[in-house]
């Protein structure tokens, strides 16, 4: 039997939590946009942020006390280097997390002063990536951060500083109590395309440690406090996993009447297919794609008002046969339109910390200040990349909605955050609807800062770019994937490289920082094909096209175009095993027989020196460990197609 309340009349509350770890310094949307919703439809709904919670108590002073009499039980040779560092320090870093820990969250900026003279927080080995800058032709070694932060930069400089003793800090739990630590990816192995729930089980069955203990007491103490009937955890990522189902068993072992519900973008891609019974030990129920349907059919049946036969999107185990069942009536999603305004009540704005852990401007925006995180539209307006998942709802659904309504909620936002930043985290906005959303901003004479993602295509105009740069447009990103017109073409991207270059250049060239996200692997992709991406890559940043990248790995999921069609690509797919919990990631032979991880290791080199400005003018084939060909590019290409822009501009 389905838990459910003993009344129809009873009072329902519903709590939002976001697990471990998701960002530190500003909230994953989820919860904000369920707890909004339900907000609008009358139900008492409330959130919490234990991923926040769970840093702040153990970046503490009662937290390194904890963890240092976790190292004094470890043999000695257990006990790193990084270790030992720590515990020969470890009254310098009781006397400086607590004001670190103030000076990240905007609290005492004076402290700045102290942490950039070098002789204020303890430094282990995180510190030796300054070495990276220092200038070879100065004898003395000089300042290795002036270039970045100059005479006067010490706010940022302390933050960079900051954000390194955090990480020496990471570095210690990870080595000494929790080897899954993690910042942002907590343990992800245990969950990411896991076909089975085994080593998921394990983990759960295993004696606490600190870092669990510590979890499982913000979770007992946020339950006590909220009281909820009906609690939600909501999983972006596979290193948000572990925690939710730790912190679920939590809930399960001291307040078992207490209805749990897995969601998230993790179960929307990876769990599509689950089987696995023991999933519902921790949960009662898990739901697909967006949540407002899928929960307003829950609550109706845990309120007694439909059968479980009625539910939308929800897995749940059958009582009697003790089998997993999908059920699915077909009700039509909440419009984005009619989806509310997001809140952030509830959560501790003033606390979340502003790291610094790249020297890069538009790297920084992932990690640096509290942005109002918000979607311009629902899905994705293109939907045809063939390495994307285009067949999930959250791609394939496109759903708009006017300008007004979206600078409504913007303004609701600012009246109730007094933050002016916004992040707009769509697959990819579209152009149509930016150009609205900066006229209406302009019309309103509203003053914010906005960044978002994009595809590079040719609406965007350079007068289209002026106008998202006066409605406060900061910053974008967008996919170049690999820098090939060839496999753009495969990729069905719909774009060029000279196409990228004219649009990235008339962002920056109207003040707009641009990152590019960036690709090695795809089916067919040759060595020569390598060469050739780093080149245009290089000239796009000595053009100053983009300022920020990033290189990932292609990797083929079964809910793409590739996945789906393998032989369109010229690959073939490794078959997978037997498949109960998580389905996602699929392997593929590759006739080419190309080594492209020794490949991306390099690439990914030479992409962070490009990020600090250093060696563009050089040969591409000098940042790679191996033998490969010279580039078929031509050295000019980026500018040659920048200069036909400017010359067809000419009256």
């Amino acid at each position: 039997m389905s838990a459910r309340l003993a009344s129809a009349d009873a009072p329902l509350r519903v709590l939002s939590l976001i697990p471990p770890m998701t960002q530190l310094n500003t909230p994953y949307p989820s919860t904000a946009y369920l707890t909004g919703f339900l907000r609008s439809r009358g139900i008492d709904a409330l959130q919490a942020d234990l991923a926040l919670a769970l840093v702040l108590r153990l970046f503490s002073v009662a937290g390194l006390q904890a963890i240092r009499d976790e190292i004094e039980a470890l043999p000695q040779a257990r006990r790193s280097a990084q270790v030992q560092s720590f515990v020969a320090q470890f009254e310098r870093y009781c006397a400086t997390i607590t004001p670190l820990i103030a000076f990240l969250q905007g609290r005492d900026s004076t402290l700045a002063h102290r942490i950039c003279s070098r002789n204020f927080l303890p430094e282990g080995a995180r510190f030796a990536s300054l070495e990276a800058y220092v200038d070879p032709d100065d004898p003395d070694g000089g300042d290795p951060l002036a270039w970045a932060f100059g005479a006067l930069g010490a706010q940022d400089r302390a933050r960079h500083l900051a954000t390194l003793y955090l990480n020496d800090l990471s570095d210690v739990l990870r080595e000494a109590i929790d080897p899954r630590f993690e910042f942002v990816r907590y343990a992800e192995s245990l969950a990411q395309s896991q076909p089975t729930f085994e080593p998921l089980a394990q983990a759960l069955a295993a004696p606490q440690n600190l870092v669990d203990r510590t979890l499982h007491e913000l979770t007992l103490s946020t339950i006590s406090t909220h009281a909820p009937q009906l609690v939600l955890l909501s999983v972006p990522f596979p290193g948000a996993v572990y925690a939710a189902f730790r912190m679920a068993q939590s809930i399960k072992q001291h307040h078992p009447h207490v209805i749990t519900v897995l969601g998230g973008g993790f179960v929307n891609t990876e769990l599509r297919e689950l089987r696995e019974p023991r999933v519902f030990d921790y949960f009662d129920y898990v739901c697909l794609d967006d949540g407002e349907r899928p929960l307003l059919a829950l609550i109706d049946h845990i309120r007694g008002k439909r059968s479980k036969e009625r539910l939308v999107r929800t897995f749940l185990r059958d009582a009697d046969k003790g089998a997993v069942r999908y059920i699915h009536i077909g009700e039509p999603d909440v419009p984005f339109a009619e989806v509310g305004t997001p809140t952030w009540d509830g959560l501790p704005l003033e606390q979340y910390l502003s790291l610094l852990d790249m020297l890069n401007p538009m790297h920084r925006l992932w990690s640096d200040g509290r942005w109002n995180k918000l979607t311009v539209a629902h899905g994705c307006y293109w939907k045809k990349c063939s390495f994307c998942d285009v067949s999930l709802d959250y791609i394939a659904r496109y759903d708009g909605v006017a300008a007004s309504t979206l600078v409504d909620r913007i303004e609701a936002i600012i009246a109730e955050t007094g933050q002016t930043g916004f992040h707009f985290v769509d697959e990819a906005a579209p152009p149509k609807a930016l150009r609205a959303l900066a006229e209406e901003l302009l019309r309103r004479n509203l003053a914010i800062s906005w960044w978002g993602n994009i595809r590079f295509e040719k609406s965007f105009t350079p007068e289209l770019c002026q106008l998202m740069a006066q409605s406060g447009c900061i910053a974008i990103s967008g996919g170049l994937e690999v820098a090939s017109d060839r496999l753009l073409k495969l990729m069905k991207k719909g774009v060029s490289v000279d196409q990228v270059a004219r649009v990235t250049h008339a962002f920056s060239e109207a003040g707009i920082l641009v990152h590019a996200y960036l690709m090695y692997g795809f089916p067919t992709q040759s060595v020569q094909d390598t060469v050739d991406a780093l080149e245009y890559v290089r000239q796009l940043f000595a053009a100053g096209c983009i300022q920020s990248g990033f290189f990932h790995r292609f990797v083929c999921t079964v809910h793409s175009p590739v996945g789906l069609n393998p032989e369109e690509y010229g690959v073939r797919l490794q078959p997978l095993p037997p498949v109960s919990f998580a389905k996602n990631d699929v392997g593929f032979i590759d006739p080419s027989g190309v080594d492209h991880d020794a490949l991306g290791r390099c690439l990914n080199k030479a992409l962070y020196n490009f990020m600090h400005g250093i060696l563009l003018d050089d040969d591409v084939r000098n940042w790679f460990d191996m033998r490969v060909p010279r580039t078929t590019v031509p050295k000019n290409f980026i500018r040659r197609a920048l200069r036909s822009v400017h010359e067809s501009a000419r009256p």
